[in-house]
């Protein structure tokens, strides 16, 4: 693999000063460093804003961008929003990947090389990342949640840019890190998350928002994704039985609902939506599906 890979990476952070020293130590020990790093500071209230400034100082290849505070969190829509505030510098830029990576995560210092040589290997792998893990006494362990092979947590994905071009982006909405793996799959690429390479999350999976808000975030993510409502119902009653015992499946369920008593509009793209829940009713079937 060649030592010249041409990537990009945009970090939206917000009230990250607790973690984003070590994201940052981790970023400037790479062993193939990005092109630029791009951190948007998403209206942070605490020292977030000083800390990312102060390595963009001691490194000319990264730099800061300041949002006004909004006096909340915009969950789904608002990540997306702060990432294309740092995209839009770099959108007519030559690269080969780009990165959307979160400001409370740590990992190895080989560990885009890994990535970029498993991109290497699959020319058709479109979108990826590492396995978020969290630390625990004798070292780290994956996070408890369970995602289908095609899926790459938001926390850290790599997006090929002939494959980005062809899905056209991000939506500004939940379901965001969803649609575009859905996308890039209807579009003919393969996306995935390398298990042989280790993201640690030192923030659990959306302690910001709280267990039942995120979950109920989830519902409504999967509400604007387009899921079908029976492979929906499904799900929540297998999360049923999963920890946080009968509340998690209640609060993706309410999430859900919600998204059709509150009219919120899905994603405008009647053929991908059309594509997902045949994906879905193909996994119920037990037919080849995105899910193996």
């Amino acid at each position: 693999m060649s030592a010249e890979v041409n990537y990009i990476v945009v970090s939206p952070v917000r009230n990250e000063a607790e973690h984003i020293s070590l994201t940052i130590n981790s970023m400037v020990a790479q062993t193939i460093l990005p092109t630029r790093w791009i951190i948007v500071n998403d209206g942070s209230t605490d020292a977030t804003g000083p800390i990312t400034e102060a390595a963009a100082r001691a490194h000319s290849w990264i730099k800061v961008l300041n949002r006004p505070d909004r006096g909340f969190r915009k969950a789904g829509g608002g990540v997306v929003d702060a990432f294309y505030d740092g995209y839009r510098p770099v959108e007519r830029e030559s690269w080969d990947y780009l990165v959307k990576l979160d400001g409370d995560l740590s990992f190895e210092r080989d560990y885009f090389e890994r990535c970029f040589r498993h991109f290497d290997d699959d020319p058709r792998l479109g979108i990826a990342g590492g396995t978020i893990c969290r630390a625990v006494q004798d070292g780290v362990e994956v996070e408890s949640r369970i995602d289908p092979k095609f899926h790459v947590r938001g926390a850290t994905k790599i997006y090929r840019s002939r494959c980005w071009s062809d899905i056209g982006g991000l939506i500004h909405a939940p379901g965001w890190d969803t649609l575009d793996e859905v996308k890039a799959n209807m579009l003919g690429w393969a996306t995935r998350t390398f298990s042989d390479i280790n993201v640690v999350h030192l923030r659990p999976t959306g302690a910001a928002y709280g267990a039942w808000n995120d979950m109920a975030k989830g519902g409504m993510a999967n509400y604007i994704a387009g899921y079908h409502p029976l492979f929906m119902f499904l799900k929540c009653m297998r999360r049923m039985v999963e920890k946080p015992y009968f509340i998690g499946g209640c609060a993706l369920l309410f999430g859900f609902i919600r998204g059709y008593l509150k009219r919120v509009p899905q994603v405008d793209d009647k053929e991908l939506i059309s594509y997902f829940r045949r994906q879905q009713m193909n996994r119920l079937l037990f037919r080849k599906s995105l899910w193996g």
